[in-house]
């Protein structure tokens, strides 16, 4: 009886098993798929939540867009607006108040990573092996191994849509040889961009005891955006890694939701709150919106959206141009040539409020006349913009060449020339 009893308990164990089994191979299956699918796990995002196809309420409906700065109400500790090829501030709120700034550090990384692209001192062709440091970054990570390698254009994907640590950490040490090394250079560099109220401890933004400001994280992302190949990146909602077997969802919301956007980072922690600098492009306009210390995501997207919204509806940006003919030779007294060409420098935009463009008026002064000798650069004249009567810029006129002094031999040849034609 009892080797009965033994008998039907192992067949009754063995059904149980064998009916489980698909139960814990799905639940398997299930949790290998979601490894597959990487986002910023610090971002306070779900994988739902960002897969979903439904448009968030701070993307929702038609904007109520202000004639006046003062008129926004948006939430967050600090915040600014500012137009990315002059770098007018069109909004600001506490702009220069030190704070946390988490992820948002990532800008200054891939500056610097830009920057050794474009100064030729790496290629996004590189190889870059991983190492150990690197691969025991906390927060959000593309699960990088020691050893593994990844070229420095994947990679710059996996800092720009994942905010990928390990990825930081990796091209920090493989432009600089350490991250310490590579900090010192944020630090450098964000000195030379003026901004005062930043210090760097990392290239992640993991150190809370690192801080910024709303100011002058506008300054490094209009410096960033300078280098139009960051957008490549930057603009990706969704891509792949390691041949599709990873894939990435990008945090950034307004990449989705807001037309135009072309960036740039966010970054959330429990200290810094939920951050974000965004930018976007429209007709030939492009905006940076910088939004800090927010108690919730959807407040830091929606605050930016209100200040880009705002800035696409009130300002417009003007290329002046120069009246053909107008830049005439001027004349020039005892100079080996009688006159120098003039010419100046590509007109940079002007940033003008929607409308001021039919009040705008130029004039165009040159010297009489130059004594030589001449040099090339050398200003002789202004070009003024006028709007509404008030001088909204100036932009100067040169010299196109060397003309030198005339010689005393060469005065004589000049002057029996005169007299025998």
């Amino acid at each position: 009886m009892k080797l009965f009893g033994k008998i039907l308990a192992a067949v009754v164990c063995a059904a149980f098993i064998m009916a489980a089994a698909p139960y814990a191979l799905a639940e398997e299956a299930v949790t290998t798929q979601s490894k597959k699918i990487i986002i910023d796990t610090e971002s306070g995002e779900t994988e739902k939540e960002l897969l979903s196809d439904s448009i968030p309420a701070w993307a929702a409906g038609e904007p109520s867009v202000p004639a006046n700065a003062d008129a926004i109400e948006i939430g967050g500790k600090s915040a600014v607006l500012i137009e990315l090829s002059s770098g007018q501030v069109l909004y600001e709120k506490n702009p220069h108040e030190r704070l946390p700034i988490a992820s948002v550090t990532k800008i200054m990384t891939m500056l610097l990573i830009m920057e050794a692209v474009d100064s030729g001192l790496i290629t996004l062709n590189d190889n870059v092996t991983c190492s150990s440091f690197a691969a025991s970054m906390g927060g959000s990570q593309i699960w990088l191994e020691p050893g593994e390698i990844m070229t420095v254009d994947d990679l710059l994907k996996a800092i720009a849509v994942v905010s990928a640590n390990d990825a930081c950490v990796m091209m920090a040490e493989y432009i600089c040889g350490s991250m310490e090394g590579f900090v010192q250079k944020m630090n450098e560099r964000a000195a030379e961009l003026g901004m005062h109220n930043t210090l760097f401890k990392d290239c992640t933004g993991l150190d809370d005891t690192a801080y910024s400001s709303a100011y002058d994280v506008a300054l490094m992302s209009r410096e960033l955006m300078k280098h139009k190949q960051v957008t490549k990146y930057t603009t990706i909602w969704m891509d792949t890694l390691r041949n599709g077997e990873s894939q990435l969802v990008n945090t950034n919301k307004l990449i989705r939701f807001y037309q135009g956007a072309t960036g740039l980072k966010t970054g959330t922690t429990s200290k810094a709150g939920h951050n974000l600098s965004a930018t976007a492009e429209r007709n030939g306009m492009g905006l940076a919106a910088v939004i800090l210390g927010c108690k919730t995501s959807d407040e830091r997207f929606g605050g930016a959206r209100k200040l880009l919204d705002y800035g696409f509806a009130n300002y417009s940006v003007y290329t002046p141009k120069v009246e053909e003919g107008s830049l005439k030779p001027v004349k020039v007294l005892r100079g080996v040539e009688p006159a120098v060409d003039s010419v100046m420098d590509e007109l940079q935009p002007l940033l003008i409020k929607k409308g001021q463009e039919k009040g705008i008026t130029q004039s165009l002064t040159l010297a009489g006349d130059l004594e030589a000798p001449v040099y090339k650069g050398q200003v002789i004249g202004e070009l003024v913009l006028m709007i509404e009567g008030n001088v909204a810029a100036k932009y100067d006129v040169y010299a196109a060449k060397d003309v030198p002094r005339l010689g005393f031999f060469q005065a004589f040849i000049r002057i029996f020339l005169a007299l025998i034609s």
